[in-house]
């Protein structure tokens, strides 16, 4: 194993591409992960700011071991929109065959989460993507909870519409949509069939993934625990880092909370 954490026999044939967007602070945790951990001259970073214009975009162009796009608009985005722009920017430039998506709120702790996703694809020429679809590890007992209330709601609703009561959409409840938080995508087979991360309104990667299974291939899911064992993630981070939630929001007195304790860590390093 080289410094790297991919084997000598794995071919360096991915990219990883993170989107920031007014997230100073962690964009720097994240990358200074990345840099720790990555041999930087053989494995691309690309970094698309989506017209941050503050603090984060100006530490971007100090970096000269990444790729930066700084992405211009006439018009405001929703911020999925934007996103999935951005994703697909990177997607038309980059030469290697695979292509790892990543969150600013996203840290890497252990460098081996690349050859273990990557290895999966090598082995298996139909899968298209791996990922997990759960975006922080509940352990057992929340995750059995959260699926038997999502379960109830669902079917609920669904008998509330045929008696003719008034009810709410009934909303799926097993995720099936791996989530770009660590993701990757085989992109020279996303390039073979034309196709893109952003095709519609929805969250990018979501058509993409309905696209891709509908043409037989496959992607494969990874266990919360599996992931959440090399890395740390901050659910809807970049959102509290930008300020789209109350300071009072759950998500944001976890995002400070997660802040404080890398802070606390990088400062006894």
């Amino acid at each position: 194993m080289n410094n790297t954490g991919i084997s000598a026999e794995t071919p360096k044939n991915f990219s990883i591409v993170i989107v920031n967007y007014k997230t100073p602070e962690i964009t720097k945790i994240c990358l200074d992960l990345l840099h720790q951990h990555l041999d930087t001259k053989s494995t691309p970073i690309w970094v698309v700011d989506n017209y941050s214009a503050d603090e984060s975009t100006e530490y971007l162009r100090t970096l000269d071991w990444i790729n930066l796009i700084e992405r211009s608009v006439s018009e405001p985005e929703p911020g999925h929109i934007a996103h999935g722009k951005a994703l697909d920017m990177v997607l038309e430039r980059v030469e290697t065959d695979y292509l790892f998506l990543m969150h600013t709120d996203t840290f890497i702790f252990d460098k081996n989460v690349f050859p273990m996703m990557l290895n999966k694809c090598l082995n298996n020429p139909k899968i298209v993507a791996v990922g997990c679809v759960e975006q922080l590890n509940r352990g057992t007992t929340r995750t059995i909870w959260r699926y038997s209330s999502r379960l109830f709601k669902h079917h609920f609703r669904r008998l509330k519409i045929s008696m003719g009561l008034r009810s709410r959409e009934p909303k799926p409840y097993k995720e099936v949509y791996l989530k770009s938080f660590c993701t990757l995508w085989n992109c020279k087979l996303i390039k073979q069939h034309n196709l893109h991360f952003s095709m519609d309104d929805r969250v990018p990667g979501y058509t993409l993934q309905d696209r891709m299974t509908e043409l037989g291939y496959f992607v494969e899911m990874l266990s919360p625990r599996k992931i959440f064992s090399y890395l740390d993630h901050i659910q809807a981070g970049t959102v509290a880092a930008a300020g789209g939630y109350e300071t009072t929001h759950r998500r944001t007195k976890m995002y400070n909370n997660i802040l404080k304790r890398l802070n606390k860590s990088d400062s006894k390093n």
